[in-house]
């Protein structure tokens, strides 16, 4: 993967919301998607789709001060990364995909989801 700001451990370079753990778990998940190797072209895009949405509503809402425009955003990535966790269990349970890779997927989903529960209260 090539390095960017948030890779090369640059914390100058990146925004205040790019340092948070959150953010660094949401990029991770949405990468481990892409790079996860499904074998089958619809639930492919849609499992794409649905993490780059889950990760950049996050970062549409971090930046926020106001609770109810957090919320709405966070609300939202959440429900991408739930869309996004059935697209991977589907497509583990078709045999598209190694379930050791949909593991880890699922791994991140929930740590991802662990924090977004704490950023909507």
């Amino acid at each position: 993967m090539p390095a960017t700001p948030a890779t090369d451990g640059d914390d100058d370079a990146l925004l205040p919301f790019q340092r948070l753990d959150v953010y660094k778990v949401a990029r991770a998940f949405a990468v481990a998607v892409k790079e996860a190797g499904i074998r089958d072209a619809e639930l492919q895009d849609q499992a794409i789709r649905a993490a780059i949405g889950a990760f950049l509503t996050l970062a549409e809402g971090l930046p926020n001060k106001g609770p109810g425009l957090r919320r709405k955003y966070f609300t939202e990535s959440n429900n991408s990364l739930h869309e996004t966790l059935a697209a991977v269990d589907l497509t583990s349970a078709i045999g598209a995909l190694d379930p050791a890779r949909a593991a880890h997927i699922q791994d991140l989903g929930l740590r991802f989801r662990k924090m977004l529960y704490k950023l909507r209260a």
